[in-house]
């Protein structure tokens, strides 16, 4: 039991110096495709830049909900057509900016700047008026601000419930859902001390079912063909067996006994943790990642901010 609380706490002071570099935000840049004025192939560009925004700002977007967007829309103010060759468009633009909760359809925080463009075409007009969009500025640091501070309250008031949903889906065995939702909660969240402490919680039960499905799997492959050809079917699952596993010291026994038959024919060595490395702090980015590769492989949900344009 002291070696689990020891292990928590190294790993919340692992987890708050890193925070002090990067905040993990549940937030996606978001650019509708059919705004106007919006060139094709412009899109891409824009969500970039939102992403850019956010980093510059000491935010790591993290958020596969969809619920919390930074979007942006641009109104026109005046163009006019320079006298070439070759004759170039100067266009000077709004653009706004929102963070917002597309579930509840509220907008937490709003700001605008002004751009100038210039360019051969449309699209190129419009490329270079974002290329001058500022990322930092006392202005859109308190943007960003006031709308963190929305979000952040939203999960005081819900992250108790997420965690309650981690648990049960954990006992389900759903266990990267389950990480999913906890790893959601932001550092700011009262609630993030017991999301980490879950978090850890169900990461290492996670842990501890790969290396079981993987050291039978090692043992099948193995007991087929005790020879080269079935140690290198059997390392591919050992590959994936952490250290701290449970059943990592039988993965080590059953390694032991594939050496000693395909001796040198075997050039495969068992995971362990390096000297001088935060583990824990591994330990949390790994836990982080799992939510992360459940989140990219869910279905893309449609993104209606369609109650934001109410407001241009």
């Amino acid at each position: 039991m002291k070696k689990i609380f020891s292990i928590f706490v190294v790993a919340l002071m692992s987890a708050t110096m890193y925070a002090a570099e990067t905040e993990y935000l549940p937030i996606t840049a978001y650019a509708m495709p059919d705004q106007e004025p919006f060139p094709d192939g412009a899109k891409a560009y824009l969500e970039n830049k939102l992403n850019q925004l956010l980093t510059k700002n000491g935010i790591a977007g993290l958020d596969y909900t969809g619920q919390f967007i930074l979007t942006a829309f641009t109104t026109p103010l005046d163009k006019d057509i320079i006298p070439g060759p070759p004759s170039k468009i100067s266009e000077k633009m709004e653009m706004n900016l929102y963070i917002a909760d597309v579930y509840t359809k509220m907008v937490f925080s709003t700001t605008s700047v002004t751009l100038r463009g210039l360019g051969e075409t449309e699209t190129k007009c419009y490329l270079n008026a974002l290329s001058h969009m500022p990322l930092q500025s006392p202005q859109i640091a308190q943007f960003i601000a006031d709308g963190k501070a929305k979000i952040i309250a939203y999960y005081d008031h819900e992250g108790e419930a997420m965690i309650k949903k981690a648990e049960y889906l954990a006992k389900m065995k759903q266990y990267e859902e389950a990480i999913y939702w906890v790893s959601l909660i932001p550092q700011q969240c009262k609630y993030y001390d017991a999301a980490l402490a879950m978090g850890i919680s169900i990461y290492q039960m996670y842990i501890d079912n790969q290396c079981n499905i993987n050291l039978a799997a090692a043992r099948q492959a193995w007991a087929a063909e005790q020879n080269a050809s079935g140690a290198v079917a059997a390392g591919e699952y050992l590959a994936n067996i952490l250290p701290d596993a449970s059943c990592y010291s039988e993965a080590m026994e059953l390694y032991k006994e594939i050496k000693s038959k395909v001796l040198d024919d075997w050039k495969f060595e068992m995971k362990i943790y390096q000297d001088g490395v935060d583990l824990e702090k591994q330990r949390i980015d790994a836990m982080r990642q799992v939510g992360v590769a459940y989140g990219n492989h869910q279905p893309n949900k449609e993104v209606n901010i369609g109650f934001i344009r109410t407001l241009l």
